[in-house]
């Protein structure tokens, strides 16, 4: 039975990750080289991930430099960031790109504080909905008869406490990344 409780503990924790997945492409100001992780360059006929053609760095807070290892696909480099949607302009100098993050204004953090709250409020409402299919597949097993009342209860105290587990987790996550864009 608690091998059950752990597949939905694992779909709990799922959520977190996809949670920071999503946390992570949000762009605050601050130079960070994982909003290039969903963009993909033509590089000898294959879709490749930014850091895989070329070193990816952070040499000043507010500037990402992409060095590619085989100069020949700036251009491929700088046309996938263009056509990406990550709202910045390459600059390419013939040896390296750099992505410089413009300063953003405080109602542009704010509406990005607004937008962190509300992607925390849908992995809240992902563990909840783990934790109704949870309970519900627990009632299943006591219905057929496979647990008793009381192991149906404990059942459904474990998954209440994994779900205020994982909430605060979300919680914190929230209030650390809305920190993070507030901060000038």
């Amino acid at each position: 039975m608690s091998n059950d409780l752990k597949e939905f503990e694992s779909r709990m924790k799922g959520a977190i990750e996809n949670l920071d997945d999503e946390y992570n492409a949000i762009r605050a100001g601050r130079a960070n080289p994982n909003i290039l992780d969903k963009i993909k360059v033509d590089y000898y006929g294959q879709p490749t991930p930014i850091q895989q053609v070329g070193n990816v760095s952070v040499p000043e807070p507010r500037v990402i430099m992409i060095q590619p290892w085989d100069s020949s696909i700036l251009k491929d480099i700088e046309k996938a960031i263009n056509i990406s949607d990550i709202g910045l302009s390459p600059s390419n100098d013939g040896k390296a790109i750099r992505l410089v993050f413009p300063e953003l204004t405080e109602e542009r953090r704010k509406d990005i504080a607004k937008d962190v709250k509300k992607i925390g409020e849908n992995s809240k409402v992902a563990i909840r909905n783990i934790r109704r299919d949870a309970n519900d597949y627990f009632k299943k097993l006591n219905k057929d008869n496979e647990i008793t009342e009381d192991d149906l209860r404990a059942m459904e105290d474990a998954v209440q406490k994994l779900t205020d587990k994982y909430i605060e987790v979300i919680d914190n996550r929230i209030e650390a990344k809305s920190k993070e864009i507030l901060t000038v």
